[in-house]
């Protein structure tokens, strides 16, 4: 069972195979809001949170399903502890699962054709 599903629910709908993105590292708490996953791209660090299908079981049902923000690693490249902190932004936000896949395919995309 995903560290998602561990802390949010076996039945938890990312909306997507999470296995076909092995770049999202789940670092899902039960004390946030909804799972999130962290990725690093040519400028840094970003975390995708997946809130839940139905917005009447979000915390705040006014905010997007699917949010990516600008993120901070305070740990090592090899033990990253990746966060929020005041300088951080959203960068995408929709309830579209097509228009999230497509924005993080092509940051993904930028990543390795800028190395």
């Amino acid at each position: 069972m995903e560290l998602y599903q561990q802390e949010f629910g076996q039945h938890f709908n990312l909306g997507f195979d999470l296995s076909k993105y092995p770049w999202l590292v789940d670092k899902s708490w039960h004390n946030d809001v909804s799972p999130s996953f962290y990725f690093k791209t040519q400028t840094g660090y970003m975390v995708l949170w997946v809130d839940y299908e139905d917005s009447n079981q979000r915390e705040d049902s006014s905010l997007e399903r699917y949010v990516v923000m600008t993120a901070v690693n305070s740990g090592t490249d090899g033990s990253p502890e990746i966060h929020h902190d005041e300088e951080s932004s959203v960068i995408f936000s929709s309830n579209m699962t097509e228009d999230c896949l497509t924005f993080l395919s092509t940051i993904i995309k930028a990543k390795a054709t800028s190395t």
